[in-house]
This record gives structure tokens, C-alpha cells and sequence, in this order.
């Protein structure tokens, strides 16, 4: 990960966009930079992965002045840059986001439609004294904007880098660029345009290409690569894809709670079975109350979801940067709003499941895509998502989904059987889905719902009352997180849309609790 920030006016001193922008350290912590436009500023935090030597450094500057601070992996950059460089384009470093500029030259704001790149971008294009800001369809990088007293807009890769810059902090939104003081949408990547009307087998054969060609694209990198392995299918299969790939042990890395850990002997499973070098990181409940205020500082949210699920998430992430010198790390999120929750049995119709999905993969960059990208670059490292793939989302977003709803009687029927064979064993790509947060441990969510009730008494709901205007807290664990959100992000509680929750709309689905434990399909997915 890296972290950059742009302001595109001169009445803000460098000096106190420096120190806005020191709270991001932590996502470049190898070396620091600002450039001062003849309008404005570009500032960036570097960790480097892809050409690591100094000339990698950005922002990025072409002979006419023109600039660029990104935070991104260009995949398959490689072969793009000796296409390039054969046209005459001349590159200093190994960096893939040296290409940005001669691309933005030759194709302007056809580019960002073009790039297959996890990326958020500030551009100054000097030419035009003009600043475009972009970000990739899914938001996998964060990047988010205010408006400073002057009216003048400032993009950053985090809120806590805007904070006293700005009145209003918002999520720049996902598959849009920002030029001449619009949003433009470059891709809706959750809207099908045809619906794939493949057979089952051919449906399956597609979804193991293109998830295989995710993962490999994924592993290509300067710095040691980690895989965090939960033993549920999804980090299961990128682990086993992976070590198919390198035909070499890799290193897997599992968390849960020292007491009552699920997790871990499943991951111990697929790590024996693939030959991985494995690690498991225990946990304490004390861990897990000590790390909560950082880990909401960090992620910049209130919601219950993404705060349990990031507890474990971010301690192992801690221990892998404390006692390794991995830098990337490969994840298994954003398979759920593709091929389905425990909730998502629950849809009416096949409609109504795609509706869903489109809904999940459209605020994906508020929750899961949030989670995994703050814990992980908290912690000065980098995460990558295989299900994240583009033309990965975009098939399986085509598909019948007649075919996507459990119709099986096991959900996830699809990726599941287009694996079926010797990348897993059969108990790991039959085992029923357990959130995160509930299979590092159940005593973790029972932990923190047993410390709200210690923090508030009979009048939390009195308390909650005062955040009516938006999300209002339902339950004492909720209001604990929103209010620790206040302390660090006073104001801003609009960044997140609403609270995570299973659609109430759906029979059986009308709960009070984001966990699938309270849903009656649970059955054996905590064990």
C-alpha cells in the first residue's frame, strides 16, 4: 500500500498538508515526498513493491510539468510497458505506475476504463493547469475528498488525512474519475449489460479460468508475499490456486482466539494439504479490547460487521509485519457478494439475488474492501484480491443467476464445483460459510457485546438518541463503536452509508444482529 493526497488550490501551507498527511505513514512507511504545482500540491507515502529501487519514488513528472501520486497495481504491466516502450516511451524504474502518465497522454480519461489495475490516482495535468482524480470500479483502494473553506476540493487515500481540512469527508466513489469539478462514471461494474445464459459446466470452466488468472496476476511482485488462510473456501482457494502456481510452499498465515478458535483447524487442514509453510497467530480477549479503539481509528467506520471482522484481521496482520518481512498479502474478500451470504439463501427470487449482489459489490469500498485494505495497510503492507479481478467480477456478475441462487443445497454451488478435484480436500470446498469474525472464535463477538454491556447501562438508548441523524445506534455494541467513531471522526458518520445488515425486507432475514449465527441456516457452519 501507499498513501497519496492532492489539494488543488495554494491557500492551505505545505507545512499543514504534511502534517495531515503524517497520519498516513503507516500505508508508505519506506519514504515520503511532496511536489508543489504551480496551483496546488501532490504529496505521497511510499512502500514500495514494484520497483523498489529509488527511482520508483512518485509523484511521477513528465517534461511539461505534468505529475501523478497513485496508489495501485497496474497487473500485466509488464508486457504494457515493453509495447510502450517500443512506441518510444522511455521508463527510469521498475515501477508500474510510471506508466500512468504516458498513458494518460496518448488516451486521457479513456484510460481509467482501460486499466486492469486496483488504483486510486491524483493527476495534475499541466498542459491544462487542471487536476483529474480517479479510482478503480470496486474501490479496492481507498481514496476519499472534502472541501476545504475556500471551496476548493482535496482527495486522500484516508479520512483521518482530511480531518481539519475539511467541514464534510466523503468516499470518492468506485469506477468514477473526478475532471473540471465533476464525477464521472468510467464503469458500473455491478451493472450486466447481457446476461451470460452458459451452460452449468461452461459457467464453472469460466469461473476456474479467470479466478486462476486473478490469483496469478496477483503473485507477481518485488517483495515477499504472504496469504492470509482462514480455512473457509474462499482464502482456501486462493492459497491452494496459488501454490499450484508456484509449485513451491508458500506462507499462510491463520488467526483465532486462544479459547474457543474454529478457524484454525480448518486452515491447518488446507495447509497440510497444499504443503504451505503455516503459521497460526492466537489471540486473547484482552487482545481484542485493547486493539478496539485503534483498529476504529484505522478503519474509519462505526459498522458492527466490519469492526468484529476486523479484530482478527488486524492482530495477525501485526504479528505478520512484526515477525516477518512479508509485504503483500493475498485475501479471499469479495467472493460473498459474487456467489452469495448464508443470507442470501433466504432471496425471494433470482432477481432478487442479483438485486443483492449488485447492491453488496456497489458499497463493497465502505465495508469488506475497507477492512481488508485498512488492517492490512495499518500494518505497512499490501493487499491483493484475487476475487477482485475485474473480468473475474464481470462474468460472474453476468451469470444467470438462476444459477447463482442455492438451488443445491449448498450455497456457493458454483465456485465450489468449478473446483472440484485435488486443489482442496473435500471437506474444505464443502464446508458451510462462517463469517470471519464468528469462525476466528465466537467468544470474540461474545467478548465485545459482554464489554458494551458493561459500558452502558439501562439509558443507552437515551445516549443513542443523538445520532438519529444518521445510522442510529440499535443495540449497545453499536453504540460503543459509534461512539469511539465520534472521538476520532467527529461529524463525519456519513462516510458509511448505513450499517451492514442482511436484507430485512427478505423471510428470515428480519434480524436484529449482522452475524449469520442468528439466521436458522446457520446450522453447521460454526463448527
Amino acid at each position: 500500500m501507499c498513501s497519496i493526497m492532492g489539494y488543488t488550490a495554494k491557500d492551505i501551507p505545505l507545512a499543514e498538508l504534511e502534517r495531515a498527511f503524517a497520519a498516513t505513514k503507516s500505508r508508505g512507511p519506506d519514504d515520503s515526498r511532496s511536489l508543489e504545482t504551480p496551483s496546488g500540491t501532490l504529496l505521497f507515502h511510499r512502500l514500495a513493491i514494484m520497483g523498489p529501487e529509488p527511482a520508483g519514488m512518485q509523484p511521477f513528472v513528465l517534461p511539461d510539468g505534468s505529475a501523478v501520486v497513485c496508489n495501485g497495481e497496474l497487473y500485466g504491466f509488464r508486457k504494457l510497458k515493453k509495447a510502450m516502450e517500443a512506441a518510444g516511451h522511455t521508463f527510469v524504474s521498475g515501477s508500474d505506475c510510471e506508466l500512468l502518465l504516458p498513458l494518460w497522454k496518448e488516451h486521457g480519461t479513456k484510460m481509467f476504463g482501460e486499466l486492469d489495475a486496483e488504483f486510486a490516482l491524483v493527476l495534475y495535468d499541466a498542459p491544462a493547469d487542471s487536476y483529474i482524480a480517479a479510482r478503480d470500479p470496486i474501490g479496492i483502494r481507498p481514496l476519499y475528498y472534502g472541501y476545504s473553506a475556500s471551496g476548493h476540493i482535496i482527495f486522500a487515500s484516508e479520512p483521518k488525512s482530511l480531518l481539519g481540512l475539511t467541514d464534510k469527508i466523503m468516499p470518492f466513489p468506485p469506477g468514477h474519475y473526478y475532471k473540471d469539478g465533476e464525477f464521472i462514471c468510467y464503469c458500473d461494474i455491478a451493472k450486466v449489460d447481457e446476461v451470460c445464459r452458459d451452460d452449468l459446466e461452461t459457467v464453472c470452466a469460466n469461473i476456474h479460468e479467470k479466478l486462476i488468472l486473478g490469483v496469478e496476476k496477483r503473485l507477481d511482485a518485488d517483495v515477499p508475499v504472504g496469504f492470509l488462510l482462514s480455512g473457509g473456501l474462499d482464502s482456501s482457494l486462493v492459497c491452494a490456486i496459488a501454490a499450484k502456481l508456484l509449485n513451491k510452499p508458500i506462507e499462510t498465515y491463520a488467526v483465532g482466539m486462544s479459547t474457543d478458535a474454529i478457524d484454525l483447524k480448518y486452515a491447518k487442514q488446507v495447509a497440510d494439504h497444499i504443503g504451505s509453510h503455516h503459521h497460526e497467530i492466537y489471540i486473547t480477549e484482552q487482545d481484542v479490547l485493547d486493539a478496539l479503539e485503534e483498529v476504529i481509528y484505522a478503519l474509519g467506520t462505526f459498522d458492527i460487521t466490519t469492526i468484529r471482522a476486523s479484530m482478527g484481521m488486524y492482530l495477525i496482520c501485526k504479528a505478520i509485519h512484526e515477525q516477518s518481512d512479508i509485504r503483500v498479502l493475498l485475501t479471499g474478500e469479495i467472493s460473498d457478494e459474487l456467489f452469495g451470504y448464508k443470507y442470501t439463501d433466504f432471496a425471494p427470487s433470482p432477481e432478487a439475488f442479483q438485486a443483492e449482489s449488485e447492491k453488496r459489490i456497489r458499497e463493497l469500498h465502505m465495508y469488506d474492501v475497507l477492512r481488508a485494505d485498512r488492517c492490512i495497510s495499518v500494518n505497512s503492507l499490501e493487499a491483493r484480491v484475487p476475487f477482485g479481478d475485474l473480468e473475474f467480477v464481470k462474468y460472474v456478475m453476468s451469470v444467470d443467476p438462476a444459477k447463482k441462487v442455492n438451488v443445491y443445497g449448498k450455497g456457493k454451488y458454483l465456485l465450489r464445483h468449478a473446483f472440484e478435484g485435488d486443489y482442496l480436500p473435500q471437506s474444505i470446498l464443502q464446508r458451510e460459510k462462517a463469517a470471519f469474525s464468528d469462525a476466528v472464535g465466537h467468544s470474540l463477538v461474545d467478548d465485545l457485546k459482554a464489554y458494551a454491556d458493561r459500558t452502558y447501562g439501562d439509558g443507552w438508548q437515551a445516549i443513542a438518541e443523538k445520532y438519529s441523524y444518521h445510522a442510529k445506534p440499535f443495540t449497545k455494541e453499536s453504540l460503543l463503536y459509534r461512539e469511539i467513531f465520534e472521538k476520532y471522526y467527529p461529524g463525519q458518520a456519513e462516510m458509511v452509508v448505513d450499517f451492514w445488515m442482511p436484507n430485512k425486507e427478505w423471510e428470515g432475514c428480519d434480524v436484529d444482529d449482522p452475524s449469520a449465527r442468528v439466521l436458522s441456516n446457520y446450522g453447521a457452519s460454526g463448527v
